[in-house]
C-alpha cells in the first residue's frame, strides 16, 4: 500500500480524511514512514489470513493503544453486522522515537512541543 517515493501527499490524505490508522497486507517502506510522520498508525496483519475476516460493514476497534510499545502488537476487534465479534493481532514497526510522533499527533507536533519546552 502507498506511494514508494518521498512524496508526503499520499500520507496526508488519509489523515485529513479523519483516519487514524491504516491496516494493510504490506506497505511501501517510504510511505509507511510518511504515515508515521503524519501521526497515522500503519498496521499490518500478523496472520495474512485475517485480512479475509474484515467485512465492509464491520466496526473496527484498535485495542491497547495507550500501551503501544515497540514490538508489541495492537489487537484489532471486529464487530460484525450481526453483533458477533472477533479479535486478532496487528503488527507495527514503530520505534520509541516514532511513537512520540504518534502520541503528539505528528512529527511536526512533536518537534513544536520539544522546541516550546526549551524556551
Amino acid at each position: 500500500y502507498g506511494e514508494g517515493s518521498s512524496r508526503e501527499h499520499a500520507a496526508l490524505e488519509p489523515r485529513h480524511l479523519g483516519g487514524r490508522a491504516v491496516i494493510v497486507k504490506s506497505f511501501a517502506r517510504i510511505h509507511e514512514t510518511n504515515l508515521k510522520k503524519q501521526g497515522m498508525l500503519p498496521l499490518t496483519f500478523v496472520n495474512p489470513a485475517d485480512y479475509d475476516k474484515v467485512k465492509p460493514t464491520d466496526k473496527v476497534s484498535l485495542l491497547g493503544l495507550k500501551d503501544l510499545a515497540p514490538g508489541k502488537p495492537v489487537i484489532c476487534r471486529l464487530t460484525h453486522e450481526d453483533g458477533s465479534s472477533e479479535e486478532f493481532p496487528l503488527a507495527h514497526t514503530f520505534n520509541n522515537h516514532q511513537l512520540e510522533w504518534f502520541r503528539a499527533g505528528s512529527a511536526l507536533n512533536r518537534m513544536k512541543a520539544a522546541n516550546a519546552s526549551r524556551h
